[in-house]
């Protein structure tokens, strides 16, 4: 038999697959035909349905109108169909002359209403092919979906064996299909059209010409975008009819997913133009993680913790909006609510605008959503009261231990919103113990321990291990891209062979493929800084070779004359390469090495902005606190002129360019015009990451990035995104015995007596809820028994038994988030140590030097080493280390002579040293200060007088040097601009020198 490869052929086989799920075949023939082309609608399956449900109702609108009463009735559902739009037409029904007409009927969620499910059985689910819907041409379309005779989904289709694909069928939706038609005016008819052929998807809600704007609904191939291959002898696309388009899957996503969201679009100067609705339908990785979550609770009920590695671009707040509405509607078969209230832990604003207009819409009632945004009273009410869905920040966790009473027997679902390690710490354990209502008799059963072995103290103790584990009242569901290895051990699903990975995954690489999110390694450009340090005292002192090396690093990266390089660099490549991308709205961050760095690039930007007149350019800081450089404060609103709460509406004006940041906005901060990133930080693993996505958001005429990076090399670069960049998996799990291990270590010092652990656990425990300020003297008494001891240790044993104890704490505290058990033993060595830790004195390696007064730059340069592509390899997925709990030796911190390290570093960084590499700027300066008539004219004027003298002899100068270094000096003699900038610059630091 010889194959059918046409269009036609697959058209048939979808609808056949699509009837045997549960539709109807439709031929709109004849009146039929005319009526739909008129409305829009197949007014015959309209009318039976609501004759068929709602008979009563049609009785009393006949009564009302009269014989051609479905005339005013259709009139009435089309008017309101443009109105209020499909989907709340579809939600809320029609109301008409006092009744209303339901439009059609979500399944319930349980069979105990036998009317309603009645009802649903009664919805009339066709699928029409060659849909003919207008007499002005005679296009038609390939499948349609009827739901009681509303057209709610088109299908385009193409067969790649006719040489066409989804792109052709994308574009004859966009170019062949008239937006202003009734059928396809924005939400009135149609909710969504599919662009399909044998291989791919895209989806959109939005018919507007070339401006339709289509999202690709493929499941995702290894990683990547697209679909799967299928052993099934089918397509393989054949999901969207064998599985999203059946008619309770359709009927699921217009009640409880489809939403109509609305964008206000300001001008540059924040001023309201218009307001944007979108009709939002889930993409496929959505609709996906929110169903696998819902039937998995289901089925396990609580107390399971989910991993959701969404990567950006993701539309994280949409799923989140889904879940939590999904979760607070979730019944048993007992039809009793699955959780008391769903705490979405975020600190996004935008999240909770979304969520609640998105909740409003699929539940028609207000009150279900409440933002905590006042005191821990509230939160606590929110909670005593079950509010549905509660939206509040990690930092109020700790206060819920005092405010909430009564929730032992209460279930809770917590959403976190960017899971990292900081849930796996004190916060997320408060919060744990405020949910709890795992009772003592259960938990002693359970792990095997009698109660009349246990005293008060003990009771209490296990209590609080308990609470602080895994508990059967509480279930975490945790977004991330970018999993650490303690967030994967905490909320990941264990795999066949006993790894945590993630639940649910919408990886790195597929959001790039899928253009959702851009390559921020596409183009990629390292710097290497060649420098050469001498030492300006006579002496030779001792220091520690750590530190030393450490603080030499730090006065180059300070040191004026480097700030100054790579600010010419920034600023200059900015205005070559970067202004006019985006229609001339891009943006660039500088991330700087420290609040220090930031202030001091802040001023030399500035600076040299205004000494090179350009006035297109401005800049803005962020970081936070007070930074004192020598005598002078410096804040980020001083320095900016605005508060800090303005900065993010500020920079995405037109007015600021460039965004200097020290830590603040590297993670977290979403600003589609930032186009380039410079980069003057150590990055790596997910800090990397963090940071350097910053620059991945999409929008209109961004089509690229650019990141400059003086620092880090970009195999480092590589080999931190490469774990994130496909799906991610723990390579092995924490062992708790390391803890035993641990211990002991820790005994071997001989700091404490069980007497003394006894005690301070007594203290502990005795006030329960009611802190004692008595118990603080007697505490202070036993701790610093410990303490001196830990004095007459030496030095070497000081700096070990300080690492094995922080890295024990830290260990104790995390495995109880993940493992279920008890040893009183360790739980009290763990309060000691807390507080022994806080009280003992800082080691001579703790404490800071200074070296700036010692040594002095004598060479530097900036050259570029890389320009490329950082690629990524498709490897389909990584697994993580676990975090290194075990304990270390003391790292010996060997005393060097200060020369040495100068000789160390000098190799490493100034190999490849000229006479042109001389810093001619400090040369000239130099020079000039030696001169007594130029010292005499300091002291005694003006700096205005003097700054005449200056300018006059400063030439003469430059000219006396010009055999060392002849491109600088000739570039000050070529280059106006240039001279005023170094002489001006010159003479404020010549004058404040000698007159210090």
């Amino acid at each position: 038999m010889a194959i059918d490869s046409s269009e036609k052929g697959f058209e048939e086989n979808i609808e056949k697959a699509l009837c045997e799920v549960g539709y109807d075949k439709r031929k709109l023939e004849g009146k039929a035909s005319s009526l739909f082309k008129e409305h829009a609608l197949d007014v015959e399956e309209l009318f039976q349905f609501l004759e068929q449900t709602q008979a009563k109702s049609m009785r009393i609108l006949e009564k009302s109108y009269g014989a051609d009463y479905q005339q005013h009735v259709l009139k009435r559902i089309k008017d309101q169909l443009h109105n209020r739009g499909l989907v709340e037409c579809l939600r809320k029904g029609v109301q008409d002359r006092g009744v209303t007409l339901r439009l059609a009927y979500n399944k319930p969620p349980t069979d105990m209403n036998q009317m309603l499910n009645e009802l649903y059985q009664m919805n009339r689910f066709r699928v029409s092919r060659q849909m003919f819907y207008s007499d002005k041409h005679t296009n038609s379309l390939d499948i349609v979906l009827l739901l009681n005779g509303l057209p709610v989904v088109v299908m385009e289709l193409k067969n790649q064996f006719t040489n066409q694909t989804v792109e052709h069928a994308m574009k004859q939706l966009k170019f062949d299909r008239n937006p202003n038609e009734p059928l396809f005016r924005f939400n009135e008819r149609v909710a969504v059209y599919f662009a399909v052929d044998t291989d791919e998807v895209f989806m959109t809600t939005r018919l507007a010409k070339d401006k339709t704007y289509f999202l690709p609904f493929n499941q995702g191939n290894q990683g990547g975008k697209g679909n799967p291959l299928t052993y099934e002898n089918t397509y393989r696309t054949h999901y969207l009819w064998d599985t999203i388009l059946t008619p309770d899957s359709l009927l699921d996503i217009l009640f409880r997913f489809v939403f109509v969201k609305k964008d206000d679009i300001l001008d540059s100067d924040g001023k309201l133009l218009h307001t944007r609705e979108m009709l939002i339908f889930p993409r496929y990785h959505q609709l996906d993680v929110v169903r696998k979550l819902e039937h998995d609770v289901k089925q396990k009920s609580v107390g399971v913790n989910y991993l959701i590695q969404h990567s950006a671009g993701s539309g994280k707040t949409n799923s989140i909006s889904w879940l939590s509405h999904r979760l607070a509607k979730l019944h048993n078969e007992d039809n009793e609510a699955v959780f008391s209230s769903v705490i979405v832990i975020t600190d996004r604003r935008v999240l909770d605008k979304q969520l609640q207009d998105a909740v409003y819409q699929l539940e028609h009632k207000a009150g279900m959503v409440e933002r905590i945004n006042e005191d821990s009273d509230q939160l606590a009410r929110a909670i005593n009261n079950e509010t549905r869905i509660i939206i509040t920040t990690l930092q109020k966790f700790p206060f819920i231990l005092e405010k909430v009473a009564g929730l032992e027997r209460k279930k809770y679902a917590v959403i976190i919103d960017e899971a990292h390690s900081s849930q796996g710490g004190k916060a997320s354990t408060a919060l744990t113990n405020a949910l709890s209502d795992k009772t003592l008799e259960a938990a002693y059963k359970e792990d095997r321990i009698a109660e009349e072995n246990l005293d008060d103290t003990d009771e209490k103790i296990v209590e609080a291990i308990l609470k602080s584990g895994k508990q059967d009242n509480v279930s975490f569901f945790a977004f991330t891209a970018t999993p650490k290895p303690k967030t994967l051990e905490k909320f990941g699903t264990l795999s066949p062979d006993g790894k945590p990975q993630a639940f649910h995954e919408y990886t790195m690489r597929q959001a790039i493929e899928e253009g959702f999110i851009l390559d921020v390694l596409e183009n990629y450009t390292t710097y290497q800084t060649f420098w050469k340090i001498a030492k300006t005292v006579d002496d030779d002192p001792e220091v520690s070779q750590k530190q030393a090396t450490k603080k030499l690093a730090q006065y180059v990266s300070l040191h004026p004359h480097s700030i100054a390089q790579k600010t010419e660099i920034i600023v200059e490549h900015y205005r070559n390469f970067v202004q006019r991308k985006i229609g001339g709205r891009a943006k660039a961050m500088v991330v700087t090495a420290s609040r220090l760095h930031a202030v001091r690039y802040k001023i030399a930007f500035d600076k040299y902005i205004e000494a090179m007149g350009y006035t297109d350019l401005k800049t803005v800081v962020a970081f936070s606190g007070t930074v004192n450089d020598g005598n002078i404060p410096y804040t980020e609103s001083g320095m900016n002129n605005f508060s800090d709460k303005e900065l993010p509406t500020k920079f995405n004006s037109d007015e600021f360019k460039v965004l200097l940041v020290a830590e603040k906005y590297q993670t977290g901060f979403d600003e589609p015009l930032l186009h380039t990133m410079y980069v003057d930080k150590p990055l790596s693993g997910i800090k990397a990451v963090q940071t350097l996505s910053r620059l991945n958001r999409t929008c209109p005429g961004k089509e690229d990035t650019f990141v400059l990076d003086f620092v880090n090399d970009p195999d480092e670069i590589k080999a931190s995104f490469q774990p994130y960049y496909e799906s991610t998996s723990l390579s092995e799990v924490t062992d708790p015995n390391i803890l035993y291990d641990m211990q002991s270590e820790i005994e071997n010092y001989q700091l404490f007596i069980p007497e003394e652990v006894q005690a301070v656990n007594e203290l502990e425990v005795a006030g329960g809820p009611q802190k004692s300020v008595k118990a603080q003297q007697t505490l202070n008494a036993v701790i610093d028994q410990g303490v001196e001891r830990f004095k007459r240790l030496p030095e070497e044993d000081q700096i070990a038994f300080k690492d094995v104890a922080l890295k024990f704490t830290r260990t104790y505290s995390f495995v109880l988030q993940v493992v279920t058990f008890i040893d009183l033993g360790l739980h009290k060595h763990y309060i000691y140590l807390n507080y022994l830790l806080r009280k003992l004195p800082r080691s001579s390696v703790d404490k800071d030097i200074y070296l700036a007064d010692d040594v002095a730059l004598e060479y530097y340069r900036n050259q570029k080493v890389f320009e490329g592509s950082i690629e990524l390899e498709k490897t389909g997925g990584s697994e993580l280390d676990p975090q290194k709990h075990g304990a270390g030796g003391a790292v010996e911190d060997e005393k060097v002579r200060l020369s040495s390290i100068l000789d160390k570093l000098n190799d490493r960084f100034g190999t490849e040293f000229t006479e042109t590499d001389y810093l001619s700027r400090e040369q000239v300066k130099e020079d000039i200060l030696n001169s007594d008539d130029i010292r005499q004219k300091a002291q005694n004027n003006t700096k205005e007088n003097f700054k005449f003298a200056f300018e006059r002899t400063f030439m003469d100068f430059v000219i006396d040097r010009m055999n060392t270094n002849q491109d600088f000096f000739m570039k000050i003699l070529e280059n106006p601009e240039f001279k005023a900038y170094i002489m001006e610059d010159m003479m404020n630091e010549i004058y404040g020198e000698v007159n210090q």
